[in-house]
């Protein structure tokens, strides 16, 4: 079917390419065979009258005209699937749909895990992809995930989202960390070393790191790692210390020699929030996710209200390191 000129299926074909960058993998994403994807590739160079793509080994490199096209041509098949594409009623049982989310370690520990449990007692059929949030916005703007949770402060307005939970920020050291049994005031915080999180290519800095950068102000970072997951194993022994989400601090305490303590105040509390693509906000299933997600972090909050740190004392330290296997020195 030609639209002014232009055969429309070849939109499809230009949406794969553009997911893909790869010429097999788009042509199989289709079903149209290689030839027929290559034949398609010349026939989109000719009516937008410019290479579109380049090869770069068996990658395929987008021109600058065609990354201007990427996101009006996703947005109309979005369109297409979720607005005039006829569907059957959403029955939760019956669904086979892969949820794709992009999320941080933090969250899928405190509160993924239950809604995974959940889900597969509703919708057994029902499958998750949990991917790191990087440049989730442009994920978002072209349907590529369908949820990203974030700290609120980090989503765009493009898009709609909803608020999940409200957690704080706390300084976790191992439990022979002397320096933090007395109150941390934010010089010692400062001057002590400290081990990081490097979020990579998601372009957003952490919580703690964003707050100290917008004041021009560096700590002593000793070692940098890739999610909060990894700073515990890392405390163990030493008198360096981490920045983590209370939660998350929690939950590792229950396993390994950790003493959390108060940051100095000048730290804020922040809000957890989802948000999905704004062509998903009538879909039945992403509707049915939504509810899940919003339910869940209100139990999980009503039921781990963040309000009392407790430190290890020496008797609750030496059970915990008997059971990881570390030394209490």
């Amino acid at each position: 079917m030609r639209f002014k000129g232009l055969d429309l299926n070849l939109l499809v074909a230009l949406d794969a390419l553009m997911t893909e960058r790869n010429l097999t993998a788009a042509a199989r994403k289709i079903n149209l065979s290689q030839p027929a994807m290559s034949a398609a590739v010349a026939r989109l160079r000719t009516y937008f009258r410019d290479e579109l793509f380049a090869m770069k080994g068996r990658e395929l490199v987008p021109t600058s005209r065609a990354e201007e096209l990427a996101a009006p041509v996703r947005e109309a098949m979005m369109h297409i699937e979720l607005s005039i594409i006829a569907r059957t009623a959403f029955d939760p049982a019956q669904s086979k749909r892969c949820f794709r989310i992009g999320l941080s370690d933090f969250t899928t520990i405190v509160l993924f895990r239950s809604v995974v449990e959940r889900a597969a007692r509703e919708a057994p059929a029902v499958s998750f992809e949990l991917v790191p949030p990087t440049q989730h916005d442009e994920l978002l703007r072209r349907g590529e995930v369908d949820f990203v949770i974030l700290p609120e402060f980090f989503l765009s307005n493009a898009h709609p989202r909803a608020a999940l939970f409200e957690e704080r920020l706390v300084c976790v050291g191992c439990c022979t960390n002397n320096e933090l049994l007395r109150r941390l005031t934010f010089d010692r915080y400062m001057s002590m070393g400290h081990v990081a999180v490097n979020l990579g290519g998601t372009r957003k800095r952490p919580v703690d790191e964003s707050f100290l950068l917008d004041f021009g102000l560096n700590r002593r970072i000793e070692v940098l790692v890739q999610s909060f997951s990894m700073i515990p194993p890392l405390l163990l022994g030493t008198n360096r210390i981490g920045t983590m989400p209370l939660r998350l601090a929690k939950h590792y305490q229950n396993t390994m020699p950790l003493r959390i303590a108060e940051l100095p105040q000048l730290f804020p509390a922040f809000t957890e929030a989802v948000q999905w693509p704004v062509l998903h906000d009538s879909d039945p299933e992403s509707l049915w996710m939504r509810e899940i997600l919003l339910q869940e972090a209100t139990r999980m909050a009503t039921a781990q209200e963040p309000s009392m740190i407790r430190s290890l004392e020496p008797a609750d330290a030496a059970n915990v390191f008997a059971r990881s296997g570390s030394p209490s020195s």
